[in-house]
């Protein structure tokens, strides 16, 4: 294969795996951080890439160079992997959120089958659980704003749940709603903090 041919083929080969990934040009650009310009002739094979932009783009698609250079890659399954994490991550964080309920479930049964009464508080516990769940996931791999919001649910979820556990205990302690007001401001307050870029 002369270097005419080789050009052509890695211009075919790279044209079809940005469409199997469902990318324009300019968005496969800003993914590799190079100019869509250039991307529309290394795949029209009017330029060839480098050696070193051949490597990105190869780990980029999950293919080995061979692969990159040669005919039948409309063949080669490529895989999203930005789009397998973040399905892995709304699976992971849906498994701990439903074991928080399971968990609730069981001491609901268990307390039915030891004590011979419904603490159906076990559900009104299990929402400010889920919230620290949710709260904990979307600090590892979701955005920071989202949780203020979560944290300001939290802290009326919780206010919420200490109040009905007392009224099971026969104490009205509805002054403890007015916690849940500094508690609010402090979170607003919190959220506006700017961070600094690193």
């Amino acid at each position: 294969m002369n270097m005419d041919e080789l050009r052509t083929t890695i211009g075919k080969n790279l044209s079809e795996l940005r469409k199997k990934r469902g990318l324009t040009q300019a968005e496969l650009a800003e993914q590799l951080n190079y100019s869509d310009k250039a991307i529309s002739k290394w795949e029209h094979g009017d330029a060839m890439p480098s050696i070193e932009n051949l490597i990105v783009i190869c780990k980029f698609y999950n293919i080995t160079l061979d692969q990159l250079t040669t005919e039948g890659i409309e063949n080669i399954k490529v895989v999203d992997e930005d789009k397998q994490n973040k399905n892995n991550k709304i699976i992971i964080t849906a498994l701990s959120f439903f074991t928080v309920w399971t968990l609730a479930t069981i001491i609901y049964v268990a307390i039915i089958i030891l004590y011979s009464t419904y603490y159906w508080n076990a559900f009104v516990w299990a929402i400010p659980a889920s919230l620290i769940d949710l709260i904990v996931f979307n600090s590892i791999w979701g955005k920071r704003k989202f949780n203020f919001a979560l944290i300001t649910i939290l802290i009326w979820a919780l206010i919420t749940a200490i109040y009905i556990e007392c009224i099971l205990h026969s104490y009205n302690l509805w002054v403890i709603f007015f916690l849940g007001i500094p508690a609010t401001v402090i979170t607003i307050l919190w959220s506006q903090l700017k961070r600094a870029k690193k």
